[in-house]
Parts: structure tokens; C-alpha cells; sequence
């Protein structure tokens, strides 16, 4: 969840170049930052904050620093509350090894008590400050990377660390589940948690593989065996995203400019020639949006191909592999391809002999590598924490390879535009302010429309939204529904029409306030968002009205629609 970030130069702006790396990986965590770097004199200088970077980076002393070898971190709290003390990196006893962490280390008490008990002190609450002072102890016989790489392996869990020592012109990187991706350039090479911090600096990427360990000076990377210390060839591949693609430009919010690339979106899909049909077991598997992708895949693919297909909640679906073959074939859905809660059970699927199709924004992604096949979004890098494009751009792969009409998906997207600049968005988002319950409900597709609704509203307006099978009403949610209960109604033109508006008249003779979005008004709306028709692909357009809604409300309440509190963007834990 955490962002990290590296680089060895043969410049002496190291410090520079890490503030910026750490300001384009906020997204990751944003609850505290700090930053190492090694100055001329042989010594470490650290610089930690609570809260977002803003501001501190133009007033930071250690900009003004000669350093050729910094690292850094923003963080998303696991262990330890949101304190300077607890910010990375972190040091060991002597000063001299600093540390930047991602992931969770799942035996730290121990290792922290056996720690105490040899006269190490420790100054945070976090578990990964045990690392520096594993090191520091090793380092009194081994080599930094040694040492680093005896420590790695004391560590449970799924982690990455970044590791320099005021002795070295080195960064030693190792990972095991939480992502790394090395950046090589000219007399300087870098080495982050994502690949969209380093697109500003080159476009030739080594993704680090679970299990590997990195030597990284500015001429050169030396990449091993973390179990054997073996040599490893580095092979590295293009990103071919550009810099332009990670900036706001003119747009107030990242989420508000990729809101309007949706009407970029490239309306294809890369497996024609797979036929589906060889396999006796279809599942759909995702976390948060991207569950709600599977589960609209589910929808289509019962009504494109009368094919049973199953939707799975990743953090869940590791309960049911058992029941997987070879002919089972698994769809994992992931923006990043890093979602831990993910690649640990499609990883037990690949081992039970499943076919695994990777759907991923993140050419090189763990996802991307596990897979046997790929399916790139292609819709750019999204730093917003909630997802906008790449679910659009979910919901079109998966929507042509169910069998949908090119021409309903094509028009979809014509709409963006149209849909974005609909100012009875912005006046109802006004008009829901200040309620604290809003309930989303459909039928069929737009259920699933509902559930991605809500958790906008959820994500960045931070008000409980429910989003439900509107034939669910009756069976228990409708006893909280009383006078001036807002409740937003999906109303696509499908055979469930007629259905829902049945739901809407329960509601409304409990005086309950009618919001819909339809095709057509209606005598029972209190109010009305229109979303022109699009056939089997209308979930798109209500989606992104959806999305405008929550972006809106954000603004009304004073919150920020790209950073919101909790949340971080890549989830790289379990």
C-alpha cells in the first residue's frame, strides 16, 4: 500500500528526485513521508512529516543538500498510529542503515523482543523497524547486501525493503509480494513501488520478481537469488505510458481528468481467438471495482452466452479453489496488478491447474506475469483512489468478450462528455449534502451499477451508501426508509424496467425522495438525471454519472476527491 522510492545518480540532486518520486506514489498512503539521503560528509540525514507532502518539499532543507543517493516513503499506516516517530525511514542504532518498508511483517514482535534483549532501541511502534537493527547486527560480519539479504529472510509476510548505509553508494532492494519495479537510466538508475514514479526519468523498467534481490548503483544493477545469492539475468521491458498521462494538467483533480479520458477509451479486446467455451468453469475475480466488473461479466456472459459464469470476491475466493481443474479458467481483474488479496488465491488457482487470464492496466504487474494470458486496459495510468477509467475500461473488455454489440459500447462512451457536464449532477449533489444515508438500488445490471455507485458516494463523499437489488427492499432495508430518505433508483430501458419501478413506488408511499437515473422521466421521480439508452451497455453511462455525482458531492462536503482519508490506492497487503 505504501509508496517507496529510490535513486542513485551521478548528479547531486538525489533528494530532488525522490521528493518528486514520493509526490507522484501519494496515492499509495499519504499519511506520513520522510526521506534519507546520503550527504558528502559520509552521514544520513533523514527528514520525516505527518500528514500529505505539500508544501514541505519546497521547504525542505535537504533539497539544498549534495546527495547522490537518497530513498523515500509515503506511508499507509498498518502498524503504529500516524506520528513522525513512526514515519519511514527508519534507522538503526548507529545512524549509519536506513530503511523504507512495504508490506507487513508478520513475525516483528518476536524479532523486535529478541532484538531488545541484545541492547537495540527502538523509537517507533511500527514492525518495520525491526529491519534496520536486523542489519545493523549482520552488518558487523557481512557485506550491506549480505547483511540485507540474512535479514530478508528472518522476515514473514509479504514485503519490500529498500536499504542504504552512509558507508555505501548502493541501494539494496529486495521484495517478496509487495511490488517493486527498477528504473534504469543514464549514470543514474531508480527503483520504486510503482512504474508511473518513473516515467518522468525513463521508460525501461526491470519489475522485481517475489524472491529477487537488487544492487542498485548509478551505472549499474545487479539483480539475485534471495534464497541462494545466485545471479539473475535482468531483462528489462518498456512502459509505454507517458508523463503527460500522470499529470492533472488543467483539471482540478486527477479524478475529474480521468473521469473525462473515459470518452478515450479504447473500445477493444485481445481474445478473439480464445474459445471460452473449452472450459467447464468460468470465475470472475476481483476486489472492490473490480469485483463489481466481475460481476457485470457474470450478467452478460448468462445473458450474451447462456453460460454459467461465477463472480468471486478475491479476499473470498481462495475458500473455493478446491473446486478448480484444468478446465477451469479464471479471470483475475486488477487496475494495478498488484492486489495482494488477489494474487494470493489466483496463485492457488494456477496450482490447482486453472487457466488464468490476467485483466490489468500494468503491462509487467505480478498479475500480468502470473497469468497465462493478458489483457492490457490501456486506458493510462489513474492515480485517483477511486477508480474511474480503468472500470469503464474493465467493464468494455469484459462486456465485448461476453459478445455485447460494439456499436452499444461504442455510443456508451460518446456520452462521457455530455454526461460530465450535466449540471443537474452538481444541484443534486447540493441537494444531498447533508444527508448521512443515501440507498442505490437496481435490477439485474444496474444491481451492479448500484453497488458501484454507492461505493463512490462511499469512497469520496464518505456518506453510508447501500447499494442493493432494488427486489431486496422489501425483505428488511424498507424499515429504514422514512420521509426524505433519498434514494437513487437505476432505471435502465431492460425488462427490468417496470420491476424497479415498482421498488420506487414502495418507496415513495413510504415518503421516501425518489432520485433517478433513466432513459425517460417519470411522474414518480422527485428527480431526474437523464442517461440516454445505450442497450446492454447503459451500465456505462450510469456509472459515469455515478462517478460525477460522487465527485461533486466530495467537493460539497470539503473533501479531496483523489486522496481519500483511509484509503490508498494499490492495496499491497492481505
Amino acid at each position: 500500500m505504501c509508496g517507496i522510492f529510490g535513486v542513485t545518480t551521478d548528479k547531486t540532486n538525489a533528494a530532488e528526485i525522490v521528493f518528486e518520486g514520493l509526490k507522484t506514489l501519494e496515492y499509495r498512503g499519504y499519511d506520513s513521508w520522510g526521506v534519507a539521503i546520503k550527504v558528502k560528509s559520509e552521514k544520513l540525514r533523514v527528514e520525516k512529516h505527518v500528514g500529505k507532502i505539500g508544501d514541505h518539499i519546497l521547504n525542505s532543507e535537504l533539497s539544498i543538500l549534495n546527495s547522490r543517493l537518497a530513498i523515500g516513503h509515503t506511508r499507509w499506516a498498518t502498524h503504529g498510529g500516524v506520528t513522525q516517530a513512526n514515519a519511514h525511514p527508519h534507522l538503526d542504532c548507529t545512524g549509519k542503515i536506513a530503511i523504507v518498508h512495504n508490506g507487513i511483517i508478520e513475525d516483528f514482535v518476536q524479532l523486535k523482543k529478541d532484538l531488545v534483549a541484545k541492547g537495540h532501541i527502538f523509537v517507533s511502534e511500527t514492525d518495520s523497524e525491526v529491519v534496520s537493527h536486523l542489519i545493523e547486527d549482520f552488518r558487523k560480519e557481512f557485506s550491506l547486501s549480505e547483511s540485507a539479504r540474512k535479514a530478508f529472510l528472518m522476515l514473514n509476510g509479504l514485503n519490500a525493503i529498500m536499504v542504504l548505509s552512509s558507508d555505501g553508494s548502493e541501494i539494496v532492494a529486495l521484495r517478496n509480494g509487495s511490488p517493486l519495479v527498477i528504473g534504469l537510466g543514464v549514470n543514474e538508475n531508480f527503483v520504486a513501488s510503482d512504474p508511473t514514479a518513473l516515467l518522468s526519468h525513463t521508460k525501461e523498467v526491470y519489475f522485481l520478481e517475489d524472491g529477487e534481490m537488487a544492487i542498485i548503483t548509478s551505472v549499474d544493477v545487479k539483480v539475485s537469488d534471495i534464497q541462494t545469492g545466485k545471479p539473475k539475468i535482468v531483462t528489462p521491458r518498456n512502459v509505454d505510458w507517458n508523463m503527460a498521462q500522470a499529470r492533472k494538467e488543467d483539471f482540478a483533480h486527477f479524478m475529474l481528468k480521468e473521469m473525462h479520458e473515459q470518452s478515450k477509451t479504447i473500445v477493444s479486446v485481445a481474445l478473439d481467438k480464445i474459445d471460452l467455451t473449452d472450459f467447464d468453469d468460468i470465475r470472475f475475480v476481483g476486489c472492490g471495482s473490480a469485483y463489481h466488473a466481475a460481476m457485470a461479466a457474470q450478467f452478460w456472459f448468462a445473458k450474451f452466452q447462456r453460460h454459467q459464469t461465477y463472480a468471486h470476491v478475491a479476499s473470498e475466493f481462495g475458500r473455493t479453489v478446491s473446486l478448480l481443474s484444468k478446465t477451469s479458467i479464471v479471470i483475475a481483474i486488477s487496475q494495478s496488478g498488484e492486489t495482494m488479496d488477489l494474487l494470493v488465491p489466483v496463485k492457488l488457482a494456477k496450482n490447482r491447474g486453472a487457466y488464468v487470464i490476467a485483466l490489468t492496466n500494468v503491462v509487467g504487474s505480478s498479475l500480468y506475469r502470473l497469468a497465462d494470458r493478458q489483457i492490457i486496459l490501456g486506458v493510462g495510468p489513474e492515480i485517483a483512489v477511486a477508480s474511474t477509467k480503468a472500470f469503464t475500461g474493465m467493464l468494455s473488455h469484459l462486456y465485448l468478450l461476453a459478445g455485447g454489440d460494439r456499436k452499444d459500447l461504442t455510443k456508451a462512451f460518446t456520452l462521457v462528455t455530455q454526461i460530465l457536464q450535466d449540471k443537474k449532477i452538481l444541484a443534486l449533489a447540493k441537494i444531498l449534502q447533508k444527508e448521512s444515508d443515501i440507498f442505490v438500488l437496481g435490477r439485474g445490471i444496474s444491481y451492479v451499477a448500484s453497488l458501484e455507485l454507492a461505493l463512490k458516494l462511499k469512497e469520496i463523499g464518505y456518506v453510508h451508501a447501500e447499494g442493493m437489488a432494488s427486489g431486496e427492499l422489501k425483505h428488511g432495508t424498507l424499515a429504514l426508509v422514512q420521509k426524505g430518505t433519498p434514494c437513487i433508483f437505476l432505471l435502465p430501458n431492460d425488462e427490468t424496467h417496470e420491476d424497479n419501478l415498482g421498488s420506487a413506488r414502495e418507496v415513495k408511499a413510504r415518503g421516501g425522495k425518489i432520485i433517478a437515473f433513466s432513459y425517460k422521466s417519470h411522474e414518480l421521480f422527485d428527480e431526474y438525471i437523464h442517461i440516454p439508452d445505450c442497450a446492454d451497455a447503459s451500465i456505462i453511462p450510469m456509472v459515469i454519472a455515478g462517478q460525477k455525482l460522487a465527485y461533486e458531492l466530495a467537493l460539497e462536503r470539503g473533501n479531496d476527491p483523489d486522496m481519500p482519508r483511509n484509503l490508498a490506492k494499490s492495496v499491497t497487503v492481505k
